[in-house]
């Protein structure tokens, strides 16, 4: 492992510890290519961070191993020129969160292993009212890109109808995350409001293709996930690196590239020449702020429906009271994915019958989130087996899931 090296960026010396250990083993990128992406984009990174308290996500053994969640900024060998925020969730903890605001602290924090940026809606200069509404476009299983594309379009109509300008970005995985920037003058329950109006609004235009339901089982098409509005949920930003093999991007893209988008191109090696030619999509982002009058009218014509999420939902491994809408079981819990994977495969040899009758939409991969930790719940959903055929609940398998919910050991 090469010694400690230091960068020059934003007048000030940044330590990059480690440079040469591997991140992602498949692509064969090391943390020192993960540093120097960002040095590349870091305009375009920094538009979509700057000024906003940051929960960090740390890869520390690199993308292929769990990582852990910290939204207090660390004290030890936090540099003075590092800023901070104290927030306060809806639990009533507070937290004292990163800001960034120019390359040098973005690079400290890709240091401590952040390969996603994943900034609040909000500014360090006002946590209550938050300037960006976010809304994500999540395809069930099953479902190809072509529909996410067709459904962002719709979305877009619905933002343009309430004079909102949508910024279109890939989510770096199956999905594509609209933003839109907005006046700070609404709380954010009403930010919330206004998103699942037009999630609503989609879902009427788009019946079977587009879905406003928040539990999973009950899902088809493209799910508008609108609760990454809520005072305590975060996105990966523009420019964000994922952890995928290929070490796939959030890329901000201009709506005329839709017809051709093509997420798994836009890599960490791709990336910075794309913006090195082209620029940055968002450049101009933060000149259109919006108002919610409209959306909100909307939400009021709407009304309360059926089936609407409640705006906190549980914590860990709680499932709330609320009673299932479909058959399911759960198979396993694992805080490595694979593992979790692999107990389901288990569960279909044993089962080959009733595979054969489910749909990819009826196996439910769940990311669960502790205070520090996440792991995978898998589920299956027997609607489509007939009653006299479905399995009983089993013992879970795996049943790793993190039972420690303190800060990890570093």
């Amino acid at each position: 492992m090469a010694k400690a090296i230091e960068l020059d960026a934003a007048g000030r010396t940044v330590r990059i510890s480690n440079p040469d250990k591997v991140w992602f083993p498949e692509a064969g990128l090391t943390k020192l290519d993960v540093v120097r992406y960002y040095q590349a984009v870091a305009p375009g990174a920094l538009r979509g961070v700057a000024g906003r308290p940051m929960q960090m996500e740390r890869y520390v053994d690199g993308a292929d191993k769990p990582p852990f969640y910290q939204k207090r900024a660390p004290d030890k060998g936090r540099p003075d020129w590092v800023e901070t925020v104290v927030l306060r969730f809806p639990s009533m903890r507070t937290a004292e969160e990163v800001v960034v605001r120019d390359e040098a602290q973005l690079l400290w924090v890709v240091n401590l292993g952040c390969l996603s940026l994943h900034p609040h809606p909000v500014r360090a200069e006002d946590l209550d009212h938050p300037d960006e509404l976010r809304i994500d476009l999540d395809p069930v299983p099953g479902v190809d890109f072509e529909l996410v594309k067709e459904v962002a379009t719709g979305a877009r109509e619905v933002l343009d109808e309430h004079g909102l300008r949508s910024w279109p970005k890939t989510s770096g995985s199956r999905g594509i995350h609209l933003l839109v920037r907005i006046e700070p003058r609404w709380t954010f329950p009403d930010v919330r409001r206004a998103a699942l109006a037009v999630a609503r609004e989609v879902e009427r235009r788009m019946p079977g293709r587009a879905t406003a339901r928040w539990w999973k089982e009950e899902r088809v098409g493209v799910f508008l996930d609108y609760n990454q509005n809520a005072k305590d949920r975060t996105v990966a930003s523009a420019y964000s690196v994922r952890a995928k093999p290929d070490a796939r991007v959030s890329t901000p893209f201009r709506w005329e590239e839709l017809p051709g988008l093509a997420p798994e191109t836009w890599t960490l090696r791709t990336v910075p020449d794309r913006f090195a030619a082209e620029g940055d999509p968002h450049e101009e982002i933060d000149a259109h702020a919006g108002r919610l009058d409209s959306l909100l009218a909307l939400a009021d014509e709407q009304g309360p429906s059926e089936g609407d999420p409640p705006a906190k939902l549980p914590k860990g491994k709680s499932t709330g009271r609320r009673e299932p809408t479909r058959p399911l079981l759960v198979i396993g819990e694992s805080e490595d994915e694979s593992a979790a994977l692999e107990g389901l495969e288990r569960w279909k040899a044993r089962w080959p019958e009733v595979t054969a009758l489910l749909e990819p939409k009826d196996v439910l991969v769940d990311k669960q989130r502790g205070r520090y930790r996440t792991w995978t719940r898998i589920r299956v959903n027997l609607e489509s087996v007939p009653v006299d055929r479905r399995p009983p609940q089993e013992a879970l398998d795996p049943d790793d899931a993190p039972r420690r919910w303190g800060p990890p050991h570093e």
